[in-house]
C-alpha cells in the first residue's frame, strides 16, 4: 500500500517487466471501444475510458497486471517498448457490474493533449477502436443497464445551464421519469386486457363494455397522461430553455429592459430611434429556468437598407419565438404601439411590456390589452419581478422548479400522442361501442410510451439519439 492510500505496483516510475500479448481481434459486433472522457484542452486530470471484452487483456498490457475490480490502482501506463506514457490511477469494472455491462477500464493520468492522445494510439495498437459519440451509454442500454430516457438524461446532466436543470437531469437519470411512464404502462396493460376479453369472448353473460369501469379507467388513464404530460413540457423547457423575443416600436426600451433582464449593459441604449439594428442576443437564468433574450430593431418602416434588414430580422425573430414581449413606450401614444400585436403569429404566446412607468403622470392609466400585459420600468427596476413571474407563468413553468425531471421535445411529441390516442379510444367506445377500435387505440398509445424509454424504437433513431452525446459518454 503506498503512502496515498492506493494500491501500487511499486515506484510511479517503475516499468512492468514483461509486457503481456495484445489482444486478438474481436468481431464487429463486439469490439472493445475507447475514448478520452474528458473536455479537450488542458487539465489537471484526464481520463481514458476503455469497454468491452478485450478490456483485461488491454489492462494487463498497458498496466502490467490486472487491478483488482472497483479498487484503485497507483500504476504506469507503459508503450509497447515499456517506457511509461503517464503515472496515474487504474479501475477496473468487470462485467456485468459496471456502466456499460461490459468490462470497462478507466485510467486516470495527466490532462495534457499529448498524452492523452499517446494513450489513445496504445490503446487502438492493443486492438480497441475509438469510440463514436455515446457509444459507451448506447451499450449501457442495449445491455439494459439503463433506459432510454435515463440514457439521454446523461447528456442533459452534462449540459445542464442551470441549477434546476441539473437536478432535473439526476431525477431523469435516477429513474423518477421512466417510472411513471411504467405506472401508465401498467394502466394501459390492464385496460388492454379488461378489453380484448370481450372481444375474444363475445358470448360470454357479462359484458366488459357495458360496464362503466372501462371509461373510468380510460378517464384515469388520460388523467394519468395529461399530468405526465404537463411534467414532461416543464422538465423541456428546464432542459432547453426558451426563446424570448423582445419586439416593438423604436425607442420604446427594448434593450433597456434587455439589460434590465440580464442585470449588466448587454445592449447600447441611446434616444435615437433605430440604435439596434441586428438581433443581440443574451442567455439569463430566470430563477432556474434558461431564457435566452433577443433584443430585436424597432418594428417600423424605414427606407434605410441596413434599418430595413434588421426589421426582417426582427419579424423572423418573432416568428419562431415560445414567447413574445411587446414593449409600449407610456410616454407616447399606445394604439400605434398595441397595433403591432396584429403582427404576432399566435398572440397565445405573446405578453404586452408597458415600459417606462416611472414617466407616468398621475392621471394616466394602463390601456387595456388582447393579451397580459405587465407595467415596468426598465430604468429602476419596477416591476421586473412581476414580469419575470409572468414569463414562467407564460411558458407554463409554474412557481416551482423542484421534484421535476428533465425531458426532451421528442418526449413531450410521445406523451401528446399518447394522450390523443386513449381520447380516441374513449370516443370510439362511446359513441360507436367499438371495442377493436378501442383496442387498437390502446396499442398506439403504449407503443408510442414505449418510444420514450426504448422498448420501441427504430434503430436509425436510436443512432441519431446517441450521436449527439458527448464522446467518451
Amino acid at each position: 500500500m503506498s503512502a496515498n492510500g492506493f494500491n501500487s505496483p511499486g515506484q510511479p516510475g517503475d516499468q512492468p517487466a514483461r509486457q503481456p500479448a495484445a489482444p486478438s481481434p474481436e468481431p464487429a459486433d463486439r469490439e472493445t471501444i475507447c475514448a478520452v472522457a474528458t473536455p479537450p484542452g488542458m487539465g489537471g486530470i484526464g481520463v481514458v475510458r476503455v469497454s468491452g471484452p478485450a478490456t483485461a487483456a488491454i489492462a494487463r498490457a498497458v498496466c502490467g497486471r490486472l487491478p483488482a475490480p472497483r479498487h484503485a490502482v497507483y500504476t504506469s501506463f507503459a508503450d509497447a517498448g515499456g517506457t511509461p506514457i503517464d503515472t496515474g490511477l487504474a479501475l477496473y469494472f468487470p462485467a456485468p457490474h459496471s456502466f456499460t455491462g461490459e468490462d470497462v477500464l478507466e485510467l486516470q493520468g495527466h490532462g495534457g493533449p499529448v498524452v492523452l492522445a499517446g494513450m489513445m494510439r496504445r490503446l487502438v495498437e492493443l486492438g480497441a477502436r475509438p469510440a463514436r459519440p455515446g457509444e459507451f451509454s448506447e451499450r449501457a442500454y442495449l445491455n439494459d443497464k439503463l433506459d432510454l430516457v435515463q440514457a439521454e438524461a446523461i447528456a442533459d446532466l452534462v449540459a445542464s445551464g442551470t441549477e434546476a436543470a441539473a437536478r432535473a437531469a439526476q431525477r431523469s437519470l435516477s429513474g423518477v421519469f421512466s417510472q411513471r411512464v411504467d405506472e401508465v404502462q401498467e394502466r394501459l396493460t390492464a385496460l388492454r386486457v379488461f378489453v380484448e376479453a370481450s372481444i375474444d369472448f363475445p358470448d360470454e353473460e357479462i359484458d366488459f363494455l357495458a360496464d362503466s369501469d372501462v371509461v373510468e379507467r380510460l378517464e384515469a388513464t388520460a388523467g394519468a397522461i395529461h399530468a405526465l404530460l404537463a411534467e414532461a413540457r416543464q422538465g423541456r423547457i428546464l432542459r432547453d430553455g426558451i426563446e424570448l423575443a423582445i419586439v416593438g416600436q423604436p425607442n420604446a426600451g427594448k434593450s433597456s429592459l434587455l439589460n434590465a433582464l440580464a442585470g449588466a449593459d448587454r445592449a447600447i441604449v441611446t434616444e435615437i430611434p433605430g440604435t439596434t439594428r441586428d438581433v443581440l442576443r443574451e442567455w439569463i437564468d430566470l430563477d432556474g429556468i434558461p431564457v435566452h433574450l433577443a433584443d430585436t430593431a424597432g418594428l417600423r418602416e424605414t427606407g434605410d437598407r441596413v434599418e430595413a434588414e434588421g426589421v426582417r430580422r426582427a419579424r423572423a425573430v418573432l416568428a419562431g419565438a415560445d414567447l413574445a414581449l411587446l414593449v409600449v413606450d407610456l410616454t407616447e401614444a399606445p394604439d400605434p404601439q398595441l397595433a403591432l400585436l396584429d403582427e404576432f403569429p399566435d398572440l397565445e404566446r405573446a405578453r404586452v411590456v408597458f415600459n417606462k412607468s416611472d414617466r407616468m403622470t398621475r392621471d394616466q392609466t394602463v390601456p387595456a390589452t388582447a393579451v397580459p400585459a405587465t407595467v415596468v420600468s426598465a430604468r429602476t427596476g419596477a416591476g421586473l419581478d412581476s414580469l419575470k413571474a409572468a414569463i414562467r407563468e407564460s411558458v407554463g413553468a409554474g412557481e416551482q422548479t423542484e421534484g421535476g425531471f428533465s425531458a426532451r421535445q421528442r418526449h413531450v411529441d410521445a406523451l401528446r400522442r399518447a394522450e390523443r390516442h386513449v381520447a380516441q379510444g374513449r370516443a370510439r367506445l362511446v359513441d360507436e361501442g367499438a371495442a377493436e377500435l378501442l383496442a387498437e387505440e390502446l396499442r398506439l398509445a403504449q407503443q408510442a410510451l414505449g418510444e420514450l424509454t426504448g422498448e420501441m424504437m427504430p434503430d436509425d433513431l436510436l443512432g441519431a439519439i446517441f450521436a449527439s452525446f458527448c464522446i467518451g459518454k
